[in-house]
């Protein structure tokens, strides 16, 4: 069932001041304005006009006399007499589109930068073919005739300007972008290209940076080579450059980044303006290259553009490779089963293949009610925070929360991880229940950026007692630990139960999730995909079978104009 559209006060406010402004003021303008607004608040680009009246369509359930539009003919013919609605191109506050999809002005922008962003780069770089496939078969070599989708992702990324990596958990992604950046400082022929690393959080950056290194490693590199792959990785908000006090990023098309290829991993997770303004602070012969998991969550924030990439897929504008072969999961391994079974939204194989106990690594538990679900969570908590509680350093407490996790979907009720962090610690430390702030072993994660401190959104830490003053340990990129006192300390919260959405970019070797007893707007089948595909060891699922099946078969489904005007080749398509 697809739930109603409840107008916030922001969205009504804003379509009062819209009518207000416009000579031709009437009640479908308000709706437009209202749903515009509705729509960029709930993760989407636009709002589709076309397909709001159909059967399908969730009604709108307001507090205004206003009457809601009946004929969507009429509906744009009244919005196309509005000064406040132009057609792209057009500085209004509001954009409607041939197809009929009504923008707030600065949506419309962010698409068109991105789209503009991308098809600058479909003109194909000069490259010596010849050189390209020796080196080619150095990094990539062929073997018994196979496809290998990760030679064909580096040639994608070579004879392109911009190309995204795709695939799930264990495929190769970091593993071959590692490759290709060797690969592309071989044919350089004696330029020494400027490499950016980049991503969305602290905590994906790091794994960026370990990642690349690690594969460095196994590749016995010339040292000419190995000594010119980049050694740091930068959120891509402190690559641009925030400034606080004037508001957007010192870099911009005015003031160009200084980089000849850009590798941002993570890339699903980062939204439709930060991608706008990434792209603009890029000269237009940068190469950019995509990691990331289509299947994956969305971002937080408007759009989903590496979904909308990857649909717009084409060899000429757009080249996609999606990775398939998991070099970290088995042909025995559940989860990997259970994930492609709920990509391909198949919710009855799905259900019974998590509870049928056929795999070690996939466990179901049914949802136990009131008290029975306090005491059978702690004893779930303690077991497996055991190793966490035992640790006697930072770094081994720092590690042993990678080994562990307990996931939500939820921050609120029952089975949110307000509630669920409270009963981690009432199990793990009860003495300390009244008084939480002072207990010396909270995990805990940061929840906004400081750059001065180098500490991000995603980061997590570890308060432990250091000379009788409890400070807060991190792990640094390159390795080790650092610590700072607790009362420096950016805004964080306790992190023992992550949010579904907090969790991504990180692995963790068990997870437990904990699903509730209720069907709401958040469960989908991505956010299940995602929760699922955090665990490397193993994943166990508290929950009911009904809410399971259903989430695997409703999707997260944002509307945008991007992946029209990525495949027309049109920035204003």
């Amino acid at each position: 069932m697809t739930e109603a559209i409840k107008l916030s006060t922001l969205d009504t406010y804003f379509a009062d001041f819209i009518v207000r402004i416009d000579r031709h003021s009437s009640d479908d303008l308000w709706w437009g304005a209202a749903l515009a607004s509705y729509s960029a608040g709930r993760g989407h680009s636009c709002f589709n006009l076309s397909g709001s009246l159909d059967e399908n369509a969730p009604p709108f359930i307001h507090t205004s006399l206003r009457v809601p539009p009946s004929d969507i003919n009429r509906w744009l013919e009244s919005l196309q007499a509005c000064d406040a609605v132009g057609t792209p191109g057009e500085y209004t506050p509001l954009v409607l589109d041939p197809a009929g999809r009504l923008y707030l002005h600065r949506c419309w922008r962010y698409e068109q930068q991105v789209a503009t962003g991308i098809l600058t780069r479909s003109r194909p770089p000069v490259i010596n073919e010849n050189r390209l496939d020796a080196a080619l078969d150095r990094y990539f070599p062929v073997l018994n005739g196979a496809v290998d989708l990760q030679r064909s992702a580096a040639r994608m990324a070579l004879t392109h300007r911009f190309s995204v990596i795709s695939g799930g958990p264990g495929t190769g992604k970091t593993a071959t972008v590692a490759r290709i950046l060797a690969l592309l400082l071989d044919v350089a022929e004696g330029s020494s290209p400027e490499i950016v690393l980049a991503a969305p959080t602290g905590k994906a950056a790091m794994r960026l940076h370990q990642s690349i290194m690690h594969a460095a490693d196994n590749l016995e590199l010339p040292d000419e080579i190995r000594n010119r792959l980049p050694t740091g990785v930068s959120t891509i908000h402190r690559l641009l450059g925030v400034q606080n006090r004037k508001g957007g990023f010192r870099h911009n098309r005015d003031n160009r980044l200084i980089c000849d290829i850009l590798v941002v991993d993570e890339a699903s997770m980062v939204d439709l303006q930060l991608m706008a303004s990434l792209l603009e602070a890029l000269r237009d012969d940068t190469r950019v290259i995509l990691l990331g998991d289509r299947n994956q969550l969305a971002s937080v924030e408007a759009g989903a553009v590496l979904a909308d990439i990857c649909d717009s897929a084409n060899e000429a504008t757009v080249p996609v490779t999606q990775l398939t072969r998991s070099y970290r999961f088995g042909a025995d391994s559940g989860i990997a089963a259970l994930s492609r079974l709920i990509n391909s939204g198949e919710s009855s194989a799905a259900a019974e293949l998590l509870t049928s106990g056929q795999f070690p690594d996939v466990l179901w538990r049914p949802l136990p009610n009131g008290r029975a679900f306090e005491s059978a969570f702690s004893a779930a908590v303690r077991e497996g925070y055991a190793g966490y509680a035992r640790a006697g350093s930072p770094a081994e407490a720092l590690a042993e929360l990678n080994s562990f996790r307990v996931l939500s979907p939820l921050r609120s009720g029952l089975c949110g991880i307000e509630n669920l962090n409270r009963l981690c610690l009432n199990a793990l430390a009860p003495e300390k229940k009244n008084d939480p702030g002072s207990f010396s072993m909270m995990p805990i994660m940061i929840s906004g950026n400081n750059y001065e401190l180098g500490l991000f959104n995603g980061d997590t830490g570890v308060v432990m007692e250091s000379h009788d003053i409890q400070a807060v340990w991190f792990e640094n990129p390159e390795g080790g630990v650092r610590h700072l006192s607790r009362l420096r300390l950016p805004p964080s919260e306790t992190a023992f139960a992550l949010t579904v959405h907090k969790s991504q970019g990180s692995e963790f070797g068990r997870v437990l999730l904990i699903l509730p007893d209720h069907i709401s707007e958040v469960l989908t089948r991505e956010l299940l995909y995602t929760a699922v595909t955090r665990a490397r060891h193993q994943i166990e699922i508290w929950g009911t079978e009904e809410v399971f099946r259903l989430m695997i078969e409703r999707r997260t489904l944002r509307t945008s104009g991007l992946g029209e005007r990525l495949a027309a080749g049109e920035p204003n398509a």
